[in-house]
């Protein structure tokens, strides 16, 4: 017995090292440099195909809980549920395009007529606004030669083919990203039990393990912790928008939903959107900015309080940061970038 114990003793489980030491060699941190500078260029140009793929995994991460439950419970088989989940989420989203298409197209036809009204209501930032041209204007030089193509006929055409190119790329994006989905979700667990057999030793593959459940459950937990409150807060819109007299409350609450996706920008760019509704619907001055103070106070509530406090435990980002990575992923891949944003953040910073 005493042999037997000397020799687990000596077997020595601590030959890997516990964390991996970072590089001090300059060739190896430029490397490191030109590799990442290359990845970015990669997915930068190959956007069409990489963006659909990320946001299939944000999404198959968002449908794991009820994926997971729909398995235990032995309620369908695997693909079955998968294409059911993806025919929930997507035919809500049509569904919901369908109900906001008819508001929508009503005040876009609103809005060449009041664009007079807008201009007399802010008329008090005329003289800054004119001023601001009249210094764009000399720093641009002169204008266009005699013979070049009116401004009215260049920005026409590039309207068209702008709409067309991104009918185009929006459709064969919304296809990758319900293939990418369902094979995803069919797939389950694969990729990892591969990468887990391919590691070479037991601290790796248990440190991919953990660092797989921690992402799946704190970005699921994110995930749909942002959806709900979303949802409540296009709730509450949409009731405010109807009681202040604005009309159209499934359209204002749809705008406020998928605008609360993006942190930051969505909500000020909601406050601008309800601030210039009220100004084409309501004449008194006082009462038009009612939808947007009133939207600014959701999301206060919503975006300083509620949400803060529910994911305090899971994990908290520094502003900066996510600020920097909103400017980057919308520079890199436009609004979806931005939504995608956070959720890309949270996994790297759990990685």
């Amino acid at each position: 017995m005493a042999d037997k114990q000397q020799k687990l003793e000596v077997v020595p489980p601590a030959e890997e090292p516990e964390e991996m030491p970072l590089p001090f060699d300059p060739e190896v941190i430029f490397l490191g440099g030109l590799f990442a500078l290359a990845l970015l260029t990669a997915v930068y140009v190959a956007a069409e195909i990489v963006l659909p793929l990320v946001l299939a995994v944000v999404l198959k991460l968002l449908l794991q809980p009820a994926m997971r439950l729909l398995e235990r419970w032995h309620i369908l088989p695997r693909m079955v549920a998968a294409l059911l989940l993806i025919l929930a989420v997507f035919g809500t989203i049509v569904g919901l395009g369908a109900a906001i298409e008819g508001p929508a197209s009503t005040w876009a036809a609103k809005l060449p007529e009041g664009i007079p009204r807008l201009q007399e209501r802010l008329s008090f930032l005329q003289a800054p606004i004119n001023t601001l041209q009249r210094f764009l204007q000399q720093v641009e030089g002169s204008g266009p030669p005699a013979g070049a193509p009116t401004a009215a006929s260049m920005g026409s055409s590039r309207l068209m083919t702008k709409l067309f190119t991104g009918t185009r790329d929006f459709a064969s994006g919304f296809f990758m990203t319900i293939l990418f989905l369902f094979f995803l979700l069919v797939s389950g667990d694969t990729f990892l039990r591969r990468l887990v057999e391919i590691l070479p030793s037991f601290s790796n593959k248990r440190q991919a393990v953990d660092i797989s459940q921690q992402i799946e459950s704190d970005i699921s937990a994110y995930l749909v912790t942002i959806t709900l409150m979303s949802a409540a807060v296009g709730i509450a819109t949409a009731i405010v928008m109807w009681l202040t007299g604005i009309g159209d409350p499934i359209l204002w609450g749809a705008v406020a939903f998928l605008l609360n996706f993006v942190p930051i920008l969505g909500p000020i760019l909601g406050v601008v959107i309800f601030f210039l509704a009220g100004l084409l619907t309501i004449d008194t001055l006082w009462q038009a900015f009612l939808p947007a103070g009133l939207y600014l106070g959701i999301h206060l509530i919503e975006g300083e309080t509620i949400t803060p406090m529910l994911l305090a435990k899971r994990f908290t980002l520094n502003p900066v940061l996510v600020i920097i990575s909103l400017v980057f992923w919308f520079w890199m891949w436009g609004a979806p970038g931005a939504i995608l944003s956070v959720p890309m953040l949270a996994i790297t910073k759990i990685i």
